[in-house]
């Protein structure tokens, strides 16, 4: 298999893993209840061209994101991955800048990703980044599900807003 199509591969099975938040019931912080939001979204995955080799031999990646359903915006961020000898084994972390309207509130936020592939068995976690929260989206916390259905995406995001009156 192509190092392309291992990096695709592991990014597309990085995205189609299901991640949940555990939120503490008498957390005092807490006001609104945990949400779920449902949609789906188109992504375009750009390789950069190989860095200085002092990094490491890694590959990085430029990620654009449309998102539609209850998160309605963009996002933009960048992976770096890691290839291993044995094919379809890796690992990759992200980061995306999340701007636009979720379930009506303006903002932005920032989602991490941990990603790991061992012989086309994927384990991701994708959530918010504390503080990263935004105008009306100040507060937020909360993981993402990703789901790929052949070339179809979706996503279901559960997250709480902290009330910071």
């Amino acid at each position: 298999m192509s190092r392309s199509a291992i990096l695709f591969v592991l990014m597309s099975a990085a995205l189609a893993l299901d991640v949940r938040v555990d939120v503490e019931a008498g957390d005092p912080f807490r006001k609104e209840a945990t949400m779920t939001a449902r949609g789906t979204f188109d992504v375009n995955v750009t390789p950069q061209p190989p860095g200085d080799p002092a990094g490491g031999p890694f590959t990085r990646l430029f990620l654009d994101k449309r998102f539609q359903g209850d998160l309605q915006g963009m996002s933009r961020g960048q992976m770096l991955a890691a290839e291993t000898a044995v094919t379809g084994s890796g690992g990759y972390v992200a980061f995306e800048l999340v701007t636009g309207t979720l379930q009506g509130k303006r903002g932005t936020f920032i989602l991490q990703h941990k990603g790991t592939m061992r012989q086309e068995v994927y384990a991701m976690d994708i959530t918010i980044v504390p503080d990263s929260g935004t105008g009306e989206l100040a507060g937020i916390s909360g993981a993402m599900t990703i789901l790929i259905k052949g070339s179809e995406h979706s996503y279901e995001f559960e997250y709480s807003l902290d009330d910071h009156d």
